[in-house]
Formats: structure tokens, sequence, C-alpha cells
């Protein structure tokens, strides 16, 4: 609460960092997963506990029937101890100790989900900052370039069809501002959702993170078999079927209770102590057993099938991360600086009454494509990493 203030009171600046340990603190989905944890742990306790006995009285009036009987007040009082076999116990605690095992692995999980939700969030509102930022740029050198357009016809240098395109240019650069801006707008919404806390308005700053060099395919598969926690709670359930499965398989042997009546009559008393236990004899509980077997073959076709969408999700963020590098690669080397200079040398032969104004909107425009691809592979290559890091599970943030 008190950065939430501190973002809310400051202004306006709010860095990843801050962003991240608002989302851990306050997200719903984190505190909806913590108290499944708590319930299994609950159930834990339900597990290990003793059943309670049972007591019961109740009185009556004997009536003289006999010339020795005695009259007068009778009344019965009744105990009962189911004696639960220790193995039965056993298996009921373990079941919900898996369970509370699978919770802790949804929590683990819905921690790295809320987490990547928030640096994708944060990231994309960078990007459209950026685009903004670019799209103002733009605009300048338009604007600049129509001022000299002006002057030129003012003078009698140019023709005013000259001016014309300047200003069309110009209102379409204005559309893009806008249309940037409105973007952006929809980005920061999207940052304050994924961040599940009122923070007011901000303004995300941050750079990227470096490049790192990435492992082969194969290791990350192996990353993502060994560490993410949807799979180990797919296993998890897996444990818990075959404990439920015993559970049942316990359920059907005979469980003993020990019983007590004490009959209180006018002129004597009778103690009972004896013990009942139910004989499997019509439901051996098949049924059940056989419930328990189909949620267990279930659970391993769903731990199969997890495995199988978070190895095609892998597969598709590395091939986006290498697919993005190659991009920047090339817009770096080649693309980028030729349209910089394609811009540079327009303008100049602009200013010496060589070129005329379209060939210095062309290339305006071709650099501003270029930019454009260059700051979404940049970002898009953030977002493929995101997703690494996600489903490697090593952003765990504790």
């Amino acid at each position: 609460m008190l950065l939430a203030s501190f973002v809310q009171a400051q202004g306006q600046y709010l860095t990843l960092t801050q962003a991240l340990e608002l989302a851990q603190r306050n997200h719903p989905q984190l505190k909806a997963a913590e108290a499944n944890i708590a319930g299994a742990s609950a159930a834990i306790l339900s597990a290990r506990a003793y059943p309670n006995p049972e007591v019961g009285t109740g009185f009556g009036r004997q009536q003289i029937t006999q010339t020795t009987a005695v009259p007068g007040q009778n009344g019965v009082f009744s105990f009962s101890q189911p004696l639960e076999l220790g193995s039965v116990r056993r298996a009921r605690t373990l079941v919900a100790e898996t369970l509370r095992q699978s919770s802790e692995y949804a929590l683990s999980d819905a921690l790295l989900a809320v987490r990547a939700a928030v640096k994708q969030s944060f990231y994309d509102a960078i990007r459209r900052q950026s685009e903004v930022d670019l799209a103002k740029d733009n605009l300048r050198l338009l604007e600049d370039l129509r001022r000299r357009v002006e002057i030129q016809v003012r003078v009698g240098e140019a023709a005013r069809l000259e001016l014309t395109r300047a200003d069309a240019e110009l209102a379409s650069a204005n559309v893009q501002v806008r249309a940037s801006a409105l973007r952006l707008s929809t980005a920061l919404a999207g940052l304050r959702a994924a961040i599940g806390a009122p923070v007011g308005d901000i303004i995300p700053t941050g750079t990227l993170d470096p490049t790192p060099l990435l492992p082969s395919l194969d290791t990350l598969r192996d990353d993502v078999v060994r560490r993410h926690p949807l799979l180990g709670q797919a296993n998890a359930e897996i444990r818990r079927g075959e404990a439920k499965l015993e559970f049942e398989r316990e359920l059907r042997k005979p469980q003993p209770t020990l019983r007590s009546d004490l009959e209180r009559w006018p002129d004597n008393y009778v103690l009972r102590i004896g013990v009942s236990m139910s004989i499997p004899l019509w439901d051996r509980r098949n049924g059940q057993i056989a419930e328990a077997s189909a949620a267990i073959r279930e659970a391993s076709a769903l731990a199969d099938l997890r495995k199988l969408e978070l190895t095609a999700e892998l597969e598709r963020a590395y091939g986006q991360y290498e697919v993005t590098n190659e991009q920047m690669a090339a817009l770096e080397a080649g693309a980028l600086k030729q349209a910089e200079a394609a811009l540079q040398a327009a303008e100049a032969a602009f200013r010496l009454g060589e070129r005329g104004i379209i060939e210095v909107l062309d290339a305006q425009r071709v650099l501003r494509g270029v930019r454009f691809d260059y700051l979404s592979a940049q970002f898009d290559r953030q977002a493929a990493l995101i997703e690494l890091e996600r489903l490697r599970a090593i952003d765990l943030g504790r």
C-alpha cells in the first residue's frame, strides 16, 4: 500500500520492479491461489482428526406387572466410539497432502503468469510511448518541411502544388500521432489491469533487457519439463489420484465401533460392552474404486497434454525470438542506415533545388516505416524473452 501511495503522490513514474511488487502484493489471482493453499492445509487437519464418539441417553418408568417387580424410573446411557483403522487415516491424510502440493504448484504457476503479464503489459506501454515519440518526431520534421515549402512558394521558387502535398502529409502525420496516443492509453489501461492494484496515472519508465545468450532448444525443453509448475501440478494430481484409489480400497475393510450401554433399573443395573462393524457383503466399493482408477488415467492424460502444450509454446516463443533477432540485425546492418542516408540526400537535394518535395516525403515515409519495424522487432523480441522466462520458470520473484 505504501508503494501504491508513492506512485499516486509522486506523479507518474513507475518502474518494472515497482509494478511487479504491486502485482505480487495485491493481485486477486495470487490471493485466490493463496486462499486455496490455506483451504488445502485445513483439509489436512480434517483428514488427521479422529472420529468423535457418540453419547445417548433415555428415560422411562417401570410399572408393576409382577409381584417381584419394583416400580420406579429407569434410564439408559449409551456410548459408542468408532475405532478407525490407522491405514485409513494415513490414506485419507495422503490425499489431503497431495492436494496441498497441487495447490502450491498452482500458486507458483499463477505467480509466473501474473509476473509475465505485468512484464508484457509494461513493455507494451513503453513500446506505445516510443511509437508516440516516433510519430511526434515525424510530425516535427514535416512541420519544418512544410514551413520551408511555404517560404519557397511565397517567393516563387516552388509551385503551389508542393505546399498542398506538404499539407496532406502533415494531416496524415497528425492522425498518426493521435492514433499512437490512443494505443498508448489502451496499453496503460492494460498495465493497470495486469498489476491488479489501483495505481492512478502512471508513466512506465525503463529500458529493454540486454540480449541474453540462450541455450539450445533441447536444453530449454528439458528446463520446461523439469521446472514448470503446471507439470508439477499435473504430477501431483496423479499422485492424489493414486492416494484416493488407495483410500477407497482401505474403506472396504470393516471399521469396528466400540459400544457400551448402561441400563439403570429401580432395583438393579445392567452394563453391556461390545464391538460392532459393517460387513462389506453387498457394497464392496467397486464403483468408487473404478471411479478413482479412471481419475488416475485422466490425470495422466492431462499431464501428457500439458507437456505437449508447453513444449509447443516453447518452440513458438523460441522461433519468435530467433526471427526478431535476425530482423533486428538486418535492420541495424542495412535498412536503417540506408533509409537515414536516403533522407539526408533527399533533403540536401531539395534545399539545392535539384529534387522536389515528393522525393523528400517518400524518403521520410521509408525511414518512418523502417524505424517502426525496428521498434516492433525490439519489443517482439522482448515479448519472446518474457514468454521463455515464464515457460522455463526462472522468474518466480522469490
